[in-house]
């Protein structure tokens, strides 16, 4: 449908309008004061057209000045009614459009207010300023009406407008909670790919550093244990371009095309984890104590990526040393200790720490992510400690130690397995005088 507005510049518009409802007020106002040819007439005519052009000439401000114009057309419709001049309600017309207005713009309790003085001197004028007749009264009461209906559909009008203004808030609120929410789901992702990327490349780097470090070492003295360094750097870096591939490969994926992935890494891939490390020549024992159980995929990921992630910190800055892995299973946790007894007395030097990175802040989040915490620091005797405690769900179904070790039974997982009436714990807690996530040892890790 097209508008006038859509034609006109809106001040030109806004005038033409408001030309055209004072025009229609007039001609109304008119037609309620139709002089009648008989002598209860107490006034010329002339009255009724000097009324009906000063009510109608006012309607054009009521929006700049509602209650000056307000007082302006009930004056009009009042000396209208004394002086007999409204045969028919039409005469209150002006001051129904005014009344209108007020209803809208104003608040309620003013507009309520002005609306039932204006009702009582229209009542008063057509009762009391007048004889009392049942046409007087039927009249009187038809005039007063007709402002107060103009006034509740300026009511609805307004109610209306706020609910839609309300909703329309509302509307503008939920979107910026999504776009807010959708930045967060956003930020969240980069920070999960940018750590899956780090713990990626960081562990498979380190090993072909380390490998790479032997071989260099070797090459002249023992070129046979050179050379087997050299074909396991070349197994290393295979493999790390086929897992970086396969992430790129699955960021690259659409959702509507999207192929299965493998299978997340966890605890039963522990043992070629170890393995990877006993290459490069680092010494580790990994130690059980407790029932086994079947983590969750989530939880499985996180328990491999901080051992993997500390280990990879002990190549780096322990160089060839030793390593010890704990793993400690309760009903409610399971407790990961990640030991090393510092830079060992080999006379391979270790991989260059370089200037630090985001290890330890990715194995925080990791643990935090999952429910549980992570401490790191120095320990007195030398070398270094990482404990997280994750907690296990309830629902999870515990395994028997037997099966535990049927499954780790490769012969990386044991050299030493803790039982509850001998041995040492091995999730012992930071002694009080040992400083956590102390990065003056790791550099923060990288």
């Amino acid at each position: 449908m097209t508008t006038l507005n859509g034609f006109l510049p809106q001040p030109r518009a806004e005038r033409l309008r408001e030309a055209l409802i004072a025009t229609t007020a007039f001609v109304l106002f008119l037609l309620g004061s139709v002089v009648r040819g008989d002598e209860s007439l107490t006034a010329p005519p002339i009255a009724a057209y000097l009324l009906a052009v000063v009510s109608c000439a006012a309607l054009p401000l009521r929006h700049r000045a509602p209650l000056p114009v307000m007082v302006v057309t009930t004056l009009c419709s009042v000396l209208a009614m004394v002086a007999d001049l409204m045969l028919t309600p039409l005469v209150v017309v002006p001051a129904m459009i005014t009344a209108y207005t007020i209803a809208v713009r104003a608040e309620r309790r003013t507009a309520t207010t002005v609306l039932l003085i204006s009702a009582a001197l229209l009542m008063a004028a057509g009762l009391v300023l007048q004889p009392l007749s049942w046409s007087t009264v039927t009249r009187t009461c038809s005039t007063v009406i007709f402002p107060l209906v103009a006034a509740v559909l300026g009511h609805s009008a307004q109610n209306r407008r706020a609910y839609l203004a309300a909703m329309e808030e509302r509307a503008l609120r939920a979107e910026e909670s999504r776009e807010s929410e959708a930045r967060r789901r956003v930020a969240e992702e980069r920070v999960r790919i940018a750590r899956e990327l780090h713990d990626l490349v960081a562990h498979e780097i380190t090993l072909a550093n380390a490998q790479a470090t032997v071989a260099a070492h070797f090459f002249d003295s023992r070129p046979e244990q050179a050379r087997t360094s050299l074909r396991q750097l070349v197994e290393t870096t295979r493999q790390a371009l086929d897992e970086l591939r396969a992430t790129v490969g699955l960021l690259r994926q659409s959702g509507d095309r999207a192929q299965p992935a493998e299978p997340a890494p966890g605890l039963a891939q522990l043992p070629t984890l170890i393995e990877s490390f006993r290459r490069t020549g680092l010494t580790v024992s990994v130690h059980e104590e407790g029932p086994a159980g079947t983590l969750p995929p989530g939880l499985d990921l996180t328990a491999y990526r901080i051992i993997q992630e500390a280990l990879t910190n002990v190549t780096k800055h322990a160089g060839i040393g030793r390593a010890r892995v704990g793993l400690v299973w309760t009903r409610d946790l399971v407790t990961l200790t990640i030991t090393d007894d510092g830079p060992g007395d080999h006379t391979i030097p270790g991989p260059s720490a370089g200037s630090g990175g985001y290890g330890l802040i990715g194995m925080r989040e990791r643990a935090a992510a999952v429910g549980g915490r992570l401490v790191a620091g120095r320990r007195p005797e030398g070398g270094f400690r990482v404990v997280a405690e994750l907690p296990r769900p309830a629902r999870e179904t515990i395994r028997s130690s037997a099966a535990a070790d049927r499954e780790r039974q490769t012969g990386a997982t044991t050299s030493g397995r803790s039982t509850a009436n001998g041995g040492r714990p091995v999730a012992e807690p930071l002694p009080s005088g040992e400083a956590p996530d102390d990065a003056a040892r790791r550099g923060d890790v990288a």
